[in-house]
């Protein structure tokens, strides 16, 4: 897959990268790609959920009154979950949300969250981007370039650049990572993938030492 290289005015370079078939052209899966952003979900989740029960609730405990002979139902004590201020049945407790999924799983989830992407020709590669400083406007006028300025976005860098994550955390419609920090759910959430040219490159060089090992 050949995509065209553009500049910070979004225009074109000469230059263009191939993108991998074996990544952005597999068959999707759908079935893994569920289960990875289900995982991603679930991690997410602080599981500090809590009740009391009847054992935990304020009150005495002694019984209400007798067993028989009153004429009505059987009471225990005032903390019997049937009554207003008693114990919760079957509550929530604390516990951990997270699972595990094997790595050739999360790795085909990946490729085929990208693939889907490649097909919709929702992916950009632009020029690497040298900041000597944050500046959200300078990265808002680019995205405005490659029209993507009001598109949910993911812009993936080769490695971590602080100051191009500091200049896009302004921008609540994108989301800056590194490459190796990308995952199944950020890539279904966004509408379009803006690749950098060194993060383009790295998946070529990536898949040719796969193959030669």
């Amino acid at each position: 897959m050949q995509i065209e290289v553009l500049n910070i005015e979004g225009k074109s370079t000469g230059r263009s990268v191939e993108l991998p078939d074996d990544i952005f052209g597999a068959e999707p899966n759908d079935h893994v790609i569920y289960l990875a952003v289900k995982q991603y979900l679930a991690a997410q989740r602080q599981g500090t959920h809590k009740v009391k029960t009847r054992a935990e609730v304020q009150g005495a405990s002694r019984k209400l009154h007798k067993q028989k002979g009153t004429g009505g139902s059987r009471k225990g004590n005032i903390r019997n979950p049937l009554y207003k201020g008693g114990g919760t049945i079957f509550g929530p407790k604390p516990r951990d949300y997270s699972f595990k999924l094997n790595k050739k799983v999360k790795d085909l989830a990946k490729i085929s969250a990208l693939s889907y992407k490649a097909k919709a020709n929702a992916i950009l590669v632009v020029e690497d981007i040298s900041l000597e400083a944050p500046k959200t406007k300078t990265l808002a006028t680019a995205l405005s370039k490659w029209n993507v300025g009001e598109k949910k976005s993911m812009f993936i860098l080769a490695e971590p650049n602080e100051n191009i994550e500091l200049s896009l955390r302004n921008v609540p419609s994108v989301l800056a990572l590194p490459l190796s920090d990308i995952n199944t759910y950020d890539i279904v959430n966004s509408e379009v993938l803006v690749l950098s040219e060194g993060a383009a490159k790295i998946f070529s060089e990536d898949l040719e030492e796969a193959v030669e090992a």
